[in-house]
């Protein structure tokens, strides 16, 4: 396996593509960066590096739908004939003519729900059609669930549906020697938390679903996690437990806007998380408190109400609704920044 890194400055900091050949030269890429001309040559040079042109993949797997993960594969696929394969949930947010955000905006009233204000919703929807060239151009795909294999040759990979971030969420297994290691995507990130609500509002219970998530990393004791940002995880157990925690401190201070401010909805949540939000923050600010609020609903401590949310419960049992917290959370803002 090798690993290439690709700039970006719209979402998360340094995409990993990794890159997977067998002895008969057959040509496996795990995610493939956004469809911009810097970002397009980058991978073209560094797949050189090892004897590689678009023309010669054989396969794409995606580890999810967002555009800094599926971007290229459209491209790629027109190249070499690839077969592109994403989690089922995922398909209709890849395949020809799929959802997007602005498509999930509209059909699910998102503004409105979170409370974002007009020149805010706006400042979004700006930002978000300046960006359209980065979704690059809708592959075929073949539709994968969790378990399902891929003999690469010289090793097997096994999609491990991890939802949360986005609802077809899926990282890959793999043996190497003793040692079982995860291609994380961005269900498990080694320097922010992945956004929850936000980054993908199809999500049902997006935080509980995510802390499910997280809990399933931590079973699977993991030795390494190579993620779809930045450097590789040495201890994903414990990054997993420290995310975990991150959470339940963000739900503490949830609660303490509610207990200050009352009724709230998720924009007036996320100004007293994050501050003023800008471009893409935008929706996973306000998308991130919905998350925790919609959480605290799910478990009676919080009701939704015309004005937002409402406490039920001014002093709940935390240690139930967040079972592998830690000490060492990470404050970080609602996504990640896009430095590097």
């Amino acid at each position: 396996m090798k690993r290439i890194q690709l700039g970006n400055t719209v979402f998360e900091g340094r995409n990993d593509v990794y890159l997977f050949g067998d002895d008969s030269g057959r040509t496996t890429l795990v995610d493939t960066g956004v469809a911009s001309p810097e970002v397009r040559e980058q991978l073209q040079d560094g797949l050189a590096e090892y004897g590689v042109s678009f023309g010669d993949v054989d396969a794409i797997l995606l580890t999810h739908w967002h555009h800094d993960h599926a971007g290229l594969a459209g491209e790629i696929q027109d190249e070499s004939g690839a077969t592109v394969y994403v989690h089922e949930d995922d398909a209709p947010m890849v395949a020809e003519d799929g959802m997007n955000h602005e498509t999930e905006i509209e059909e699910r009233d998102l503004f409105a729900r979170w409370g974002v204000p007009d020149e805010k919703a706006h400042e979004l929807l700006d930002f978000l059609g300046l960006h359209d060239q980065i979704q690059g151009r809708s592959p075929e795909i073949e539709t994968f669930a969790d378990g399902a294999t891929f003999d690469l040759g010289n090793v097997e990979l096994e999609a491990v549906h991890l939802p949360g971030h986005a609802a077809g969420l899926s990282g890959f297994a793999l043996t190497d020697g003793d040692d079982r290691e995860l291609l994380s995507g961005d269900a498990l990130l080694p320097k922010y938390t992945p956004n929850v609500g936000g980054a993908d509002p199809r999500v049902e219970d997006p935080l509980g679903t995510y802390l499910d998530s997280l809990d399933r990393i931590i079973e699977s004791d993991y030795a390494r996690a190579w993620p779809g940002h930045r450097d590789p995880i040495d201890d994903p157990t414990e990054r997993a437990r420290e995310i975990a925690a991150h959470h339940r401190e963000r739900t503490e201070r949830v609660l303490s806007v509610l207990r200050e401010r009352g009724e709230a909805d998720a924009w007036t949540v996320s100004a007293d998380l994050f501050g003023e939000l800008s471009n893409i923050h935008i929706m996973h600010g306000p998308g991130e408190a919905w998350a925790h609020l919609d959480h605290l609903d799910r478990h009676g401590v919080a009701e939704r109400t015309d004005e937002g949310y409402a406490l039920l419960d001014e002093d709940p049992d935390l240690d139930a609704m967040f079972e592998y917290g830690g000490e060492n959370a990470e404050a970080t803002g609602p996504s990640a920044a896009t430095e590097d």
